[in-house]
């Protein structure tokens, strides 16, 4: 309870920015939903204002929600060293509308953005180096979409002949598999000695 009357002060400031749509408490955390359009003008605010003062983004990472029309939440977690606290930023957006750049208020935030880029294909405008970061250049879709295929689209192997990394389609070494998911402890009806007990116990019962 202390906590949550601790942060009150800070959700009232970011609430009264504009573009701020709104503001709550989860799990402790103060957390700010803000408009799209407003994200530059609210990130500025939350590192340069007195009483706010976050200098550090810690990490920007995106949310899958494809039933929802802007499927992707966009949520930076921001520090502030000098005023020892912390708020959750989370925009929301789609494939085909990029969300503001933030690398020219915290450079680290370039790592983050790639990696959400890779993973999601969330646009970033204004960011220099879009690229990859954890898949390969030639990897085909984003890995961590709700729809994206467990076995993905394509696999590479290293080809003898050719004497390089070589891309090919997906093919599943073994169509049907049958598992059984049987513990092997409830399988097991009798264990490595076992047999002693039972047989004691036929001896005490046959006495």
């Amino acid at each position: 309870m202390a906590e949550a009357q601790g942060t009150a002060p800070l959700l009232e400031a970011v609430a009264a920015l504009p573009g701020v749509l709104r503001t709550y408490l989860e799990k402790d955390e103060p957390v700010a939903l803000v408009e799209r359009a407003h994200l530059p003008g609210v990130m500025q605010a939350l590192r340069d204002r007195p009483g706010l003062q976050f200098e550090q983004c810690m990490d920007v990472c995106g949310v899958d929600w494809p039933e929802r029309a802007e499927r992707f939440d966009v949520v930076y977690n921001l520090l502030s060293v000098s005023l020892n606290q912390r708020l959750r930023v989370i925009v929301t957006t789609d494939e085909a509308h990029p969300v503001a750049s933030v690398w020219t208020l915290w450079p680290a935030a370039t790592w983050w953005e790639r990696e959400a880029w890779d993973l999601f294909g969330i646009v970033f405008e204004g960011q220099p180096d879009l690229r990859r970061i954890l898949t390969d250049y030639g990897f085909e879709g984003h890995p961590l979409r709700k729809d994206f295929p467990l076995t993905g689209y394509v696999e590479l192997r290293y080809d003898e002949e050719r004497q390089q990394v070589v891309y090919e389609p997906v093919r599943l070494t073994q169509d049907f598999r049958s598992f059984d998911f049987l513990s092997p402890w409830e399988a097991m009806t009798t264990l490595p000695g076992d047999e002693k007990v039972h047989g004691t116990r036929g001896g005490e019962g046959g006495a």
